[in-house]
């Protein structure tokens, strides 16, 4: 049987995986290199989720599952890490194919960059008590250091982009934590966060899809063997 779970999995990836054979995006023909980022970057993901998880810094509603799970986890949670950043994927790519002049000027984008750093470091600083704050912003410092140093080009488009995916985002996020649905499919352990919703969505969560969306399209150009953008490897 399909969990509600399973089926925002599913409703999430649908559109963008059709229209990926579109001729303007034709993203199914770097699915090897999509793919590889995506199982790559779920490796460190999966384990920091597995260990919240007995942990009971997070947990899944059964309400909302099919039962079946791998490694403490889900696996509706295995498929999110496929389905979710295959869609912000493809969406950073569509919204590059449809304006490919879109992009911050190098000036402003350092300073979103440093500005985002100094967020994430003083954010660290002053919570490093609790868990899931802590090492979200650890894991963002980590990714944003890396990608300003070996493709400092991509923040000057994924600043922008990533504000229209966190739409799609937070929409699903929202279903996950209980936005219009009874209980929540994805429960938080409040002491372990800063306690901040966005709604029914927990603050952190900005900075945790930031750098799983952001690690995922650095990887996939760096397989796709682009310098600046998916022209590149046309």
């Amino acid at each position: 049987m399909m969990s509600l779970y399973f089926w925002i999995d599913l409703l999430s990836i649908s559109v963008p995986l059709l229209v990926s054979f579109h001729p303007r995006i034709r993203l199914y023909k770097k699915w090897k290199a999509l793919f590889l980022a995506i199982f790559i970057t779920m490796v460190p993901f999966i384990v920091w989720d597995v260990y919240f998880t007995l942990q009971a810094y997070w947990g899944f509603n059964e309400t909302y599952l099919s039962g079946f799970s791998i490694l403490h986890l889900p696996i509706e949670e295995w498929l999110f890490f496929i389905c979710i950043p295959y869609a912000c994927v493809f969406t950073h790519v569509s919204i590059l194919e449809i304006n490919p002049n879109l992009s911050l000027s190098e000036k402003v984008s350092n300073r979103v960059t440093i500005a985002l750093f100094v967020i994430f470091v003083l954010v660290l600083l002053f919570n490093f008590e609790k868990a899931y704050t802590s090492v979200d912003m650890i894991f963002a410092i980590i990714t944003l250091g890396l990608v300003k140093k070996f493709d400092p080009h991509l923040l000057r488009t994924f600043y922008i982009t990533f504000l229209f995916m966190l739409i799609p985002f937070f929409i699903v996020n929202g279903m996950l934590t209980g936005t219009g649905i009874e209980g929540n499919i994805v429960w938080y352990n409040d002491a372990q966060n800063l306690g901040i919703r966005l709604g029914t969505i927990p603050v952190e969560d900005s900075a945790y899809a930031f750098s799983l969306i952001l690690m995922n399209l650095s990887l996939f150009y760096k397989f796709s063997g682009a310098t600046k953008s998916f022209k590149d490897i046309e």
